[in-house]
């Protein structure tokens, strides 16, 4: 899944870094002696809050553990890596290990190993139910979710109070308050980012809170719904139509736009992720979170999923380094390395035990906000990465999707349209 849920990416030039850390002598012998490449996604913004820090003192540590396996980690921007990876992987330069945005193309080619060959079945088991499935093709776990994050609608409390409106439960609502903050002079009532850089998750936010979503109870696609269309259909009579939506186009806006107005006072609400908060926090913006409000429709008992994200550790067979890639993931995964990458980057971890030390603290402490995303994640629903297609078919959902809300649009007819390309790419394959 191509999508930038932490932060802008930097440079090639100041981020593509390659180091290596190595050891001498093996204290294991039976063939443990090799060197594993890495190449992982860089999450940082700056040189200083680069991912190296903690890939340098993680792999310091499993080398000195594990004197004959030399580990070499190349960093890459989320914008580059898995385009760059399928490129190593065709010219039979495969790393060992990846950590990026995909998997399902590689697992459909056979390209990788399952989990189960890699970890124990203790370590399997761990992973949160709803990262294993989605890293799942079948019965077998193929994606090896590493961190994670959910989705909250962000509200700024002092337009609220300006307005005098509460946080919305309905869809109605949500609507009532948009026109409340608007008259008050707020310039994005409700930020809609459509824009291709992240529409695909805003778009299942919507659908999910309206009993829709890109697949059915089958595991097939349905983009596009009765349920899809109703909710394109109200979101352009009740939000665009009226100007809710703020001064840009929603195709036109993207989601790091939408965070940056959010960040200097001018939006009253938009779906976000943990690390949004945390930023809005530093700014002195009063920051609260809800669930997603939902389509009032809906029947009494149907409480619809927050949207979850991963990013995936995948192990590729190229190089035939199965037992030395087995022992590096059993210690990466390891509470104490999960909890720090996550709180380096207010992220979620991605296993019950390292959710369980999160939540305990796990070394920096955790508020009542971080919890209540991994409660969302817990019953979240993610995007149908398993789907050897997905790549592709969400690629086709974020250029298109925000022409459903255009003056002009019919939103079924969108809809249709993106569902036919997408059916056409899935022949492709």
């Amino acid at each position: 899944m191509r999508r930038r849920l932490f932060g802008a990416a930097a440079t090639s030039a100041a981020l593509g870094l390659l180091f290596s850390l190595s050891g001498c002598g093996s204290s294991s012998g039976d063939g443990d002696d090799a060197t594993l490449k890495l190449v992982a996604a860089e999450y940082g913004t700056t040189p200083e809050t680069s991912s190296k820090t903690f890939w340098d003192k993680a792999t310091d540590e499993f080398t000195a553990q594990h004197p004959g396996i030399k580990v070499e980690v190349k960093l890459l921007p989320w914008a580059d890596i898995d385009r760059e990876v399928s490129r190593m992987v065709k010219a039979g330069k495969a790393p060992d290990v990846a950590l990026m945005g995909s998997y399902s193309d590689f697992a459909a080619d056979g390209k990788i190993y399952a989990a189960e060959d890699l970890l124990s079945v203790r370590a399997e088991a761990n992973f949160l139910q709803p990262l294993a499935e989605a890293g799942s093709i079948g019965n077998t776990l193929y994606g090896l979710p590493f961190v994670a994050s959910s989705r909250l609608l962000f509200y700024n409390e002092a337009l609220f109070t300006k307005a005098k409106v509460t946080p919305p439960t309905t869809w109605k609502a949500l609507k009532e308050a948009a026109e409340a903050l608007k008259a008050k002079g707020v310039k994005f009532p409700y930020a809609l980012p459509l824009g291709p850089e992240e529409a695909h998750a805003e778009a299942l936010i919507w659908e999910l809170s309206n009993g829709g979503g890109y697949v059915d109870t089958s595991g097939n696609y349905a983009l596009a719904s009765d349920q899809n269309v109703a909710t394109f259909d109200w979101i352009k009579d009740n939000l665009v139509a009226p100007g809710l939506v703020g001064p840009v186009q929603p195709g036109k806006l993207n989601r790091q736009d939408a965070f940056d107005a959010f960040l200097r006072g001018e939006v009253g609400m938009l779906n976000g992720y943990p690390s949004l908060y945390h930023q809005a926090r530093a700014k002195g913006i009063p920051v609260k979170t809800i669930a997603m409000p939902v389509n009032e429709g809906l029947g009494p008992t149907e409480t619809p999923p927050a949207v979850g994200v991963a990013d995936w550790m995948v192990a590729f067979n190229q190089n035939d380094h199965k037992q030395q890639i087995g022992k590096f993931l059993d210690f990466i995964y390891q509470d104490k390395h999960l909890t720090e990458f996550a709180n380096q980057y207010h992220l979620l971890p991605s296993t019950v035990t390292a959710t369980r030390s999160h939540e305990a603290g796990g070394g920096t402490g955790i508020d009542a906000n971080d919890q209540a995303f991994l409660a969302a994640l817990r019953g979240a629903q993610l995007y149908p990465v398993n789907n050897p297609n997905w790549v592709t078919i969400s690629d086709t959902i974020k250029r298109n999707i925000g022409r459903a809300v255009e003056p002009a649009a019919d939103p079924k007819t969108v809809l249709e349209d993106i569902a036919n390309k997408s059916r056409d790419e899935s022949k492709k394959s």
